[in-house]
């Protein structure tokens, strides 16, 4: 296990032997803790949503990938706000903890919006601020909570712990429609009850300022917004924020990949949700071993080998064969994907960002991300109603190979090697 209470840096260099197995931070278990309870909560949601929105209630493809954005791009810009606010006061933890506390009110007004398709939207977006809102903190108390060297474990070990939660999310939500029924609202109020105890988790046992991080001094001058503007002017900063914006436009979204699953396939209702279990599944497994893979070869060839497997799933989406054997390889290489990209990314964004506007900075690279999303699923929707699903996921495939040359031609320069143990 990569569990422990201590988050210094040991000093020398540690042997062969003691690197492989050195220990994430305390920090890290407890926001991989609050982020295992929290994604049962989304997942419940999300496993049930496409098939509420497209077949309860009848969306065309391009009403649903509106809506898709929506969940991910809306409030993109809303993460550097609270990116910034948490550098310049210092309150990581406040500000996730608010972010986590939104979301979890969300839950509750998708039993208000009823069958209103913009009211649920509205409530996916407010859901998706708090999610925008809380990444960041999160995602930079693990970064100040763990050596430069070791990154690519820190965040997959919390990422596995994630992966935990949204492979259980999918079977809550399965064993809720097998209890009660179509009741959808029964998996909201169970998904709200859960959310809440991880804001209940995030209060008790995640610290403000990981061991070794100085206290905040009378003389320490506070992030101004010039600062954070400036953030942009460095080189490698501004080249992987336009990388992280270029991947999010050869990426559809999980909705999509699952309703073609389910069209494929001719798959029953009631098995819709456990399609995220597959996904989660390959994850769980995949994730802490891809992060150690990252720390030893690089952080980008488990970046680019992520989105080679995002791109052979549209492929396999697109394709001709059918089956069991199929399913389970579409959803095996899609929950590879995340493995490689989801936490790597902001490991390798981690070391370019100063310490002081390391929130800020990881929020640019998600709002980047968020923003392409949202026009990457409107434009699917639109080639899925214009052309027909097969053509549309083939084009999907088309654009990964696209931004993977792109990618490359940004940060292979200044991201080739693996990094070193630097000074805090």
């Amino acid at each position: 296990m990569y569990l422990s209470t201590v988050s210094r840096p040991v000093t020398g260099p540690p042997g062969p032997r003691r690197r492989r197995f050195a220990m994430v931070s305390g920090n890290v278990v407890a926001l991989g803790t609050v982020s295992l309870i929290t994604d049962v909560s989304a997942e419940m949601v999300a496993a049930v949503l496409p098939l509420y929105l497209v077949l309860g209630l009848q969306l065309s493809p391009v009403a649903f990938g509106v809506l898709d954005g929506v969940h991910t791009g809306a409030t993109a810009l809303l993460r550097v706000v609270g990116g910034f606010v948490a550098d310049r006061f210092r309150r990581r933890k406040l500000v996730a903890g608010a972010g986590y506390a939104l979301s979890t009110v969300a839950k509750l007004g998708l039993l208000l919006a009823g069958r209103s398709v913009p009211a649920i939207g509205a409530v996916i977006a407010v859901d998706r601020l708090g999610k925008g809102i809380r990444s960041a903190p999160r995602d930079a108390l693990i970064t100040l909570s763990t050596p430069p060297e070791a990154l690519g474990r820190a965040f997959g070990v919390h990422r596995a712990m994630d992966s935990v939660g949204a492979f259980l999310g999918p079977l809550a939500a399965f064993a809720v429609l097998l209890a009660v029924g179509q009741s959808y609202d029964a998996v909201f109020v169970t998904s709200f009850c859960v959310a809440a105890l991880a804001v209940v988790v995030l209060v008790l046992f995640v610290r403000e300022r990981p061991d070794g991080e100085p206290a905040d001094g009378p003389d320490e001058p506070r992030v101004s917004v010039r600062e954070a503007f400036g953030l942009l002017r460095g080189r490698p900063a501004r080249r992987i924020v336009l990388a992280a914006a270029l991947l999010g436009l050869g990426t559809i979204g999980d909705g999509f990949v699952y309703l073609l699953l389910q069209r494929r396939e001719d798959l029953g209702l009631r098995w819709f949700p456990l399609l995220a279990v597959g996904t989660s599944l390959a994850y769980l497994l995949l994730a802490a071993p891809l992060g150690v893979l990252a720390d030893r070869i690089g952080r980008l060839p488990v970046v680019v080998g992520g989105y080679l497997a995002l791109g052979a799933t549209y492929l396999l989406l697109s394709g001709p064969v059918h089956g069991w054997p199929v399913l389970a390889l579409t959803l095996a290489l899609y929950g590879t994907f995340y493995a490689c990209t989801d936490g790597v990314l902001i490991a390798l964004a981690g070391p370019v960002l100063p310490a002081r506007l390391r929130t800020t900075g990881i929020a640019l690279v998600q709002t980047g991300q968020a923003l392409a999303y949202l026009v990457s699923s409107v434009l699917f929707g639109l080639a899925w109603q214009a052309w027909g699903p097969q053509n549309a996921t083939r084009a999907a495939a088309l654009a990964v190979a696209v931004v993977l040359v792109g990618t490359l031609l940004l940060l292979a320069p200044p991201f080739r090697s693996v990094p070193r143990r630097v000074s805090r």
